[in-house]
């Protein structure tokens, strides 16, 4: 047996003991960091992404470099120098200095500062990698140098994944952002942290089993190295030559050389069975690795496209990060942290009692948990079982603490009162525990998980307790027979859109969403749902008894009033009904949506039916009030247009999201938005600027963006993008004007009425200055239920509850816009609609110059005394006006459809001195 590094063999002469903050902070403060940024995920800008790169990127990143090095001394018999020490923290510094660059610039998109800290981090792991290869050729020989070369090669790969990142967060086309995403996940999780823990555990897992190292584990380690470098650098090829088969090729031949290290691992697992928390995580992660690389090498081979491959890497991302990286980080450190913590036998056994406390639970929740998030399950269930695995992630914290105290505690007590037993030789991984208590706290694990996905389905919008729906065999008997329907949902339709069914037969559907980018389902008025189903997903949907015609629609909103609506006609009522009352059968049947409703409910009634965008429950219309203030503190949006950026190259991020604002006092919305505003962000360049806009979906639905700033081909660009994906948008600005932005998913009036617009202002060739430029978004509010969605059928029907600015009714009564006598201000204007029009007037004010829809109307010293009072818009229309106040007052600017001035596009520009 080898012992790594234990207290009871310091490693060389010159081993440093004692705390050490560079070394021994950062991965606690990463992974709070982790815990933090999981609780506020929700205000904070691509959440997923700065979960999983704070996990890999921080925590991991940094223990690879101080556990790497740790071995590294300890298996080449090496004694670091207080020079060596200083390298050291020098190359910490540089790696978590440039990790916290890159998590601050990616989600802001600030390229600049990305590539920057990608460098820093890249110089550290190079550096590392030099130290180490130094160290090798040093050593006078060792049976285990074979795991310094496994730390050479995967800090060899990190620079190549750090310029895949960058080159992401720069932008490209949407044909190689896939492929290098790609690339990017399979050189950093499976080279970078993949060979590390591959060439670590050849060692340290048996050491951490208590048992001899496998014979051939030496050899084992030897022949897998060069065949996991080979399988890892054909596939990143394949992804550079668009070869997809060459990549599915090079990952299956990564999971070989998995099976040729997985003999010595389970051959040590064989002689001493894993019994505690460090050594079941261990075990779990490498498992996960395995099977996670397997899946996704079968599946670039058999997909059909580039994008698939994508989905497919992006929907296992997480099972790599939790499944994978976390549960070797705790695993490892949950081993590690005693022995150094411990300095002896008593110590370290004191910290290992408290690391393994509650740990078949502990894993049990994690495995069991990510399997689960990985499956295709209601978002509610994945939000609620991601809750729970974080809760056991995050123990390892508060338990590491007590660990530090048990150690210290066991240090100070007098050596005469310690078991003799206890005073030499390895102390034990944790006090055995009897198998029945193991079994017990497992069992109980996959209970609470369990419990979890009970409790998410429990709170889905389509489930909601109280629903009451009318049965589908409305008291007709059933015949025994089955009727099957298959039925595709594609284009706002589905096909068939009505079906016949024999009065009494149970009716199953087949339900497939064949759209390409949308996400759809079925919804039936007996209570029946399909539950969302993601483009080429299909279910089977068991109504049961049929005895009533039933009417369904897809829920998602918008779609029921494009017409994506569904009917079942019965047949042979009448027959059916006579059989009924013959043999006195109820004949409710027992399939899915019937319930013990009251068959004569009249269904216009029923609470929360409708999914839609009609009103459910509580209208928020009900709530709103146009004289009423907002709360205390409110700040309305800045009406200040931003100035206009340096750089002729403009790149930025939109991430679609769905985020619940207060649109009017007391009103709040379920909007989707961009970047997390109602309006999005607002671009503003000069003609001739290039704009690289990338688009993410970070919803449940499908969405898209349309430039109007731009001339591209909509077929690609304006596409539609399902949950998850993300597009490269490029456009050119060639004439001047403020133009608008939308997403154009169908329905398109429904997505811009519930948030989706912005404003790119593109100024005029020399274009005066002013002292004060403003910008005015005009758009409707069609209110649903409070915290809902838009009501879409009020959209249809073009009956709006409020006209805003800037997305808040009357925001700028409440919070005025401040301007000084004597200025010179301009006031940009844009109609957003989706149906309204706007008349900008200011009260008490006259317009000296007005630019619409890209020429001057009214240009100040060309027009002999004219002037103007209103600037008339279109929907999707622009333009803007200027004028100079002479007088301090309080002057109200409107829509002077005097209708909309009144139910909320009204503001005040407060004139001082």
């Amino acid at each position: 047996m080898i012992t790594i590094g234990t207290a009871s063999r310091p490693v060389g002469t010159g081993a440093r003991r004692g705390f050490s903050p560079l070394r021994d902070l950062p991965a606690l403060l990463w992974l709070i960091a982790v815990v933090v940024v999981s609780l506020a995920h929700r205000d904070l800008p691509a959440p997923r992404w700065l979960l999983i790169h704070l996990l890999l990127l921080g925590a991991v990143t940094h223990s690879i470099l101080v556990w790497s090095q740790h071995f590294t001394d300890a298996l080449l018999h090496n004694a670091p120098t207080a020079a060596a020490y200083r390298n050291r923290s020098v190359r910490l510094l540089l790696v978590n200095g440039g990790a916290a660059m890159v998590l601050f610039a990616v989600p802001t998109d600030r390229w600049v500062v990305a590539a920057v800290g990608a460098s820093s981090v890249t110089l550290g792991v190079g550096w590392h990698a030099v130290s180490l290869v130094a160290q090798l050729r040093r050593a006078l020989g060792s049976r285990f140098a074979v795991t310094v070369r496994y730390y050479v090669a995967s800090a060899a790969l990190l620079p190549l994944g750090a310029l895949f990142g960058v080159l992401m967060v720069r932008g490209m086309s949407e044909q190689w952002h896939v492929r290098i995403m790609l690339a990017h996940v399979m050189v950093n999780v499976l080279g970078w942290m993949g060979l590390t823990v591959l060439g670590t555990v050849v060692t340290l897992w048996p050491t951490m089993l208590r048992t001899r190292i496998a014979e051939g584990a030496e050899e084992a380690a030897r022949r897998a190295l060069p065949l996991l470098l080979a399988g890892l650098l054909v596939g990143v090829a394949g992804c550079l030559a668009d070869l997809r088969a060459v990549t599915g090729a090079g990952l299956l031949g990564y999971v070989a050389a998995l099976v040729l290290l997985a003999r010595p691992f389970v051959t040590a697992a064989r002689a001493k069975p894993p019994m505690h928390f460090a050594t079941w995580s261990v075990a779990a992660a490498v498992g996960w690795l395995a099977t996670l690389v397997t899946i996704l090498g079968v599946g670039v081979l058999v997909v059909p496209s580039w994008m698939d491959a994508h989905e497919l890497a992006n929907a296992i991302t997480p099972g790599l990060a939790a499944g994978f990286g976390a549960q070797v980080l705790l695993g490892a450190m949950s081993y590690l942290v005693p022995v150094v913590v411990g300095r002896g036998p008593a110590g370290a056994r004191a910290a290992n009692v408290e690391m393994d406390r509650g740990g078949a639970l502990r894993v049990a929740i994690v495995n069991v948990g990510t399997a689960v998030f990985l499956l295709p399950a209601p978002s509610p269930v994945r939000v609620v079982v991601s809750a729970v695995v974080l809760v056991a992630f995050a123990a390892f914290l508060p338990l590491m603490f007590r660990a530090m105290r048990a150690a210290r505690r066991a240090r100070q007590q007098p050596i005469e009162s310690v078991p003799k037993e206890q005073r030499t030789g390895p102390a034990p991984a944790a006090a055995d525990r009897p198998r029945g208590q193991v079994t017990g706290l497992a069992a109980t694990g996959i209970a609470l998980v369990v419990l979890a996905v009970a409790a998410g389905v429990a709170i889905d919008p389509t489930a909601l307790a109280g629903t009451q729906h009318e049965s589908s065999a409305a008291g007709i008997a059933a015949t025994g027979e089955t009727t099957r329907i298959e039925v595709s949902a594609a284009n706002m339709r589905f096909t068939p859109d009505t079906v016949e069914v024999p009065a009494g037969n149970r009716l199953v559907i087949e339900l497939t969403n064949a759209d390409d980018t949308d996400v759809h389902d079925l919804v039936l008025d007996s209570g029946a749902d399909s539950g969302r189903l993601s483009p080429g997903e299909s279910t089977v949907l068991d109504i049961g008894v049929v005895g009533r015609d039933l009417e369904g629609w897809c829920s998602v909103v918008g779609h029921r009033q494009m017409g994506m609506v569904f009917h079942v006609r019965v047949t042979g009522l009448e027959d059916a009904a006579r059989a009924t009352h013959a043999h006195g059968d109820t004949g409710t049947g027992a399939g899915t949506g019937d319930s013990a409703a009251d068959p004569d409910a009249s269904m216009s009634d029923m609470a929360g039916m409708d999914h839609s965008g009609g009103a459910t429950g509580s209208d928020a219309a009900a709530d709103l009030d146009f004289a009423a203030a907002p709360e205390p503190g409110f700040v309305a949006h800045d009406p200040e247009l931003p100035a206009v950026e340096g750089s002729r190259v403009h790149r930025r991020t939109f991430r679609v999201s769905e985020v619940q604002a207060e649109v009017a006092p007391g009103v709040r919305q379920q909007l989707w938005t961009y970047n997390g505003g109602m309006p999005g962000p607002t671009l503003h360049g000069r003609v001739g600027d290039r704009f690289v806009i990338r688009l993410v979906n970070d919803t449940q639905m499908g969405h898209s963006i349309d430039f109007h700033a731009g001339e591209t081909p909509p077929d690609r660009s304006m596409r539609t993008i399902a949950p998850g994906e993300s597009l490269i948008y490029r456009f050119t600005a060639k004439r001047s004007g403020i133009w608008l932005y939308h997403c154009s998913t169908m329905p398109m009036s429904v997505h811009i009425a519930n948030g989706m617009f912005g404003a790119v202002v593109i100024d005029p060739p020399n274009l005066p200055r002013v002292d004060k430029s403003f910008l005015m978004v005009q758009s409707e509010l069609y209110l649903g239920a409070q915290d809902g969605p838009v009501d879409a059928t009020k959209v249809m029907e073009e009956e709006p509850d409020a006209v805003v600015f800037n997305g808040y009714a009357n925001q700028y009564d409440h919070d005025q816009v401040d301007v000084r006598v004597g200025e010179r201000v301009r006031i940009w204007v844009l109609d957003a609609g989706p149906s309204r029009p706007s008349s900008f007037h200011v009260v008490g004010e006259q317009f000296d110059t007005v630019f619409a829809e890209g020429a001057y109307l009214l240009e100040r010293g060309n027009a002999e005394h004219g002037g103007s009072q209103v600037l008339s818009l279109g929907a999707a229309q622009g333009g803007f006006v200027e004028l100079t106040f002479d007088k301090p007052g309080h002057y109200p600017f409107v829509s002077h459809l005097m209708v909309d001035a009144e139910r909320g596009a009204h503001g005040i520009f407060n004139v001082t001195r």
